[in-house]
């Protein structure tokens, strides 16, 4: 699916690809649709299908052993993987399935009969074996015949957003009706673009489908109480899929509680007498927890009950080693942790083990000057590095690149506001896999999202 929800679908019989638009019963050929061959305009047994960001389809075509590009309108195709003929060296696939494309371009496929996942940078002649390879089998270094990868595809390092943003949950005046949202805080994103968002006003957590016109609540919305079924405060919210479960920081009742993710009616107090605000989680299912109560952000691995200090932990202060007031928290692959630092105006990076950390953005006092932060809220760090910030006092969303002494602005900062191109105190930050950036409007009781252009 498309980042506007277009259905695009492989039919190996017809050898083809079709695109369902919304609304459609009569679907549009986008690739192959010439019968069985190995020409560049046919595909012969399809199996997988990826869409970019500019709706450029890319497909395993299993029996010619290659993945092939079809830009959008398009006769033909292009190869991009393998065509050397079926075989087990890097310029050959052996019945290609599952497939990625990242924004540089770089396919990653699942490659079948050689039971391994291979990269194709953008036009090379070549792979690299990523995973597998290493013969058919279940040890940990071994694969069987992998059918379907999924890769993050991060966010391009050129990337540009549209300034004025789509209103795509709230923005009906604050309320509690369930198209409206009381002072949001946190948001998660999930693979199919639904959205969670914690409701600050509405003690809930409430759950919009993508293009969605209303919500429904999915944790909470049963009063502020302790209760079991009742939340106080919300401050965030993120999915554990493994789970299959929401992780809620319950602020006014000082814990941390995972609810089912569907058809819910109470939640499971997983972490207790916490002051928390900002969530995040590792691939390997670990919490990380900020705690405004003891300057600290605190990680807990599946089955721990008390956790290990992974920043902060020294009192309030303005020292490497300490955090006064952390906000959101966000952990990359390397288990490194991002964290905005409140009452310092800054975002603090702890390499893991690390006994202090250093600032990667702000720190120069509070203030809107481009090396400046003011009350820095959600934080996400890309692949590279780089760092997006919620700057929630100066109504913007800044960039600063890794080892940069100042960032930019990449939406908002034109003064605090209801239209399109401002904000009004953004709290929470996500991106989708496409790249398209959402933002917490917490004085707008809303979600805005920035469409990424494709052409960045």
């Amino acid at each position: 699916m498309d980042e506007i929800g277009s259905l695009y679908v492989t039919d190996y019989r017809e050898d083809e690809v079709r695109r369902y638009r919304r609304g459609e019963s009569q679907a549009t050929v986008v690739a192959g649709g010439n019968g069985s061959g190995n020409h560049l305009d046919q595909l012969s047994s399809p199996r997988y299908v990826f869409v970019d960001r500019d709706h450029s389809v890319y497909v395993s075509d299993g029996e010619n052993d290659r993945v092939m590009k079809w830009v959008e309108g398009a006769k033909q195709g292009i190869v991009v993987a393998g065509g050397q003929e079926q075989g087990n060296g890097l310029t050959q696939l052996y019945y290609p399935r599952g497939i990625v494309v990242d924004q540089l371009g770089t396919v990653y496929v699942a490659d079948g009969g050689n039971a391994r996942i291979m990269r194709w940078p953008k036009g090379a002649t070549q792979g690299s074996v990523i995973v597998g390879g290493n013969g058919t089998g279940e040890q940990s270094s071994q694969l069987n015949w992998p059918i379907v990868c999924f890769v993050s595809t991060g966010i391009h390092p050129n990337a540009r957003w549209q300034h004025n943003g789509i209103t795509v949950v709230g923005g009906n005046r604050q309320g509690n009706g369930i198209n409206q949202l009381s002072n949001p805080w946190g948001l998660y994103v999930d693979d199919y673009q639904t959205i969670y968002v914690a409701e600050w006003s509405n003690h809930r957590i409430v759950e919009w489908k993508w293009g969605a016109t209303s919500g429904q609540v999915v944790a909470g919305g049963n009063g502020q109480g302790s209760g079991a079924h009742q939340l106080s405060n919300p401050r965030d919210v993120i999915v554990d899929k493994e789970r299959d479960s929401l992780i809620i920081c319950d602020c006014s009742n000082a814990r941390v509680v995972r609810w089912p993710r569907r058809n819910g009616t109470s939640g499971e107090t997983i972490i207790s007498n916490i002051a928390c605000v900002g969530l995040t989680m590792d691939e390997n299912g670990s919490l990380y927890v900020t705690n405004v109560g003891k300057h600290e952000v605190r990680r807990y691995r599946r089955g721990e009950s008390q956790g290990t200090v992974v920043a902060g932990g020294n009192g309030s202060g303005n020292r490497l080693d300490q955090l006064p007031s952390p906000q959101y928290v966000f952990v990359d692959r390397d288990h490194s942790v991002y964290v905005s630092d409140g009452g310092n105006d800054r975002v603090m990076k702890w390499v893991e083990g690390a006994k202090q950390g250093i600032v990667v953005a702000g720190g120069q006092e509070q203030g809107n000057g481009l090396t400046q932060l003011y009350y820095p809220r959600g934080v996400v760090a890309d692949q590279l590095g780089t760092v997006y910030v919620a700057d929630w006092g100066n109504c913007r969303i800044m960039r600063w690149p890794k080892g940069a002494t100042q960032g930019s602005v990449i939406v908002g900062g034109n003064g605090e506001g209801g239209q399109s191109n401002q904000l009004n105190w953004p709290i929470g930050l996500s991106f989708d896999r496409h790249g398209n950036l959402y933002v917490v409007d917490n004085g707008n009781h809303r979600v805005q999202k920035f469409n990424g252009n494709s052409n960045a």
